[in-house]
């Protein structure tokens, strides 16, 4: 099991989108995977819902913990897209 750090640096948090983008990530990923917020509760990634069950906003540390093939890669990519600002387009 590989477990790593990082702060969430989007200003409006991990809301709807952001939990997509990282749910997406996920998917297909062979092994396990836990989302640790702040509180101490647990998200899995694979599942929008979940992860918006966090409440993370900006400044929160998670905890992300995997544990399969390549875990280090998968928790590192995970750790960055948590610490990505998610600059996404505005929309009509």
């Amino acid at each position: 099991m590989f477990t790593i750090t990082s702060t969430v640096t989007n200003k409006y948090g991990i809301h709807c989108r952001p939990s997509g983008v990282i749910s997406k990530a996920v998917q297909g990923y062979k092994g396990k995977v836990e989302i640790k917020g702040p509180d101490g509760n647990v998200a899995n990634p694979t599942s929008v819902l979940s992860m918006l069950s966090l409440g993370l906003t900006c400044g929160d540390r998670v905890t992300i913990s995997v544990d399969g093939p390549d875990e280090e890669e998968m928790a590192n990519k995970l750790a960055e897209l948590f610490a990505s600002h998610f600059e996404f387009e505005k929309q009509n």
